[in-house]
């Protein structure tokens, strides 16, 4: 008769998705996952399988949460443009403390896995179109109340805007720090508004 588990599976993705975003897939070993989530490992390969598994249970916790807050918060809003421009200066340094030094996790896993890995390059994927067509909406409902341009299609601003932030994940991420550089990408994303 098998143990019932005696941890928080839900815990234990969020410790995963913390351990894989830091370290990423390959430089991770099961050694680290093993210490990272504080499980021993009968236990992370009868709850989760090998270390693949786990991370792509972590991906898809980390993007079915992701397009929840952005969902969220661009469906709750009705200052569509102040919205925007309060998620992009997001990006910009505010001290040595608070300074974001982590890309997204998805961008991470894109750039890491996806050219030679298909069922993690199809959610990378299937999280770019899902956050084009939240972002898109926003737009489209921005543009229906007078708060941003007609001047071009909400679809093609959706998908500008969501490769403009991946591009300041990527770019703080690998340590661009001058925040003039920052404000300049996002002055230039803004204006497009």
């Amino acid at each position: 008769m098998a143990r019932p588990k005696e941890f928080d599976t839900e815990e234990a993705l969020e410790k995963a998705i913390d351990l894989f975003w830091a370290k990423g897939f390959n430089a991770c070993s099961m050694q680290d996952v093993v210490e990272g989530l504080g499980l021993s490992r009968s236990s992370i390969y009868e709850t989760f399988g090998d270390k693949r598994q786990l991370f792509l249970a972590s991906l898809k916790k980390y993007q079915q949460e992701g397009v929840e807050v952005m969902r969220h918060k661009l469906g709750a809003t009705t200052d569509i443009q102040q919205t925007f421009k309060d998620m992009f200066y997001a990006f910009l340094p505010t001290g040595l403390n608070g300074y974001l030094k982590k890309s997204c996790f998805m961008v991470n896993a894109g750039i890491e896995l996806a050219p030679h890995d298909p069922e993690i390059a199809a959610l990378v994927q299937a999280n770019t179109m899902e956050m084009e067509e939240i972002l898109s909406a926003a737009i489209q409902k921005g543009q229906d109340a007078g708060q941003i341009s007609r001047n071009l299609d909400a679809i093609a601003l959706g998908r500008f805007i969501f490769s403009t932030l991946s591009g300041l994940y990527v770019s703080t991420a690998s340590g661009t720090t001058d925040r003039t550089k920052l404000e300049d990408i996002i002055k230039v994303a803004l204006s497009v508004l």
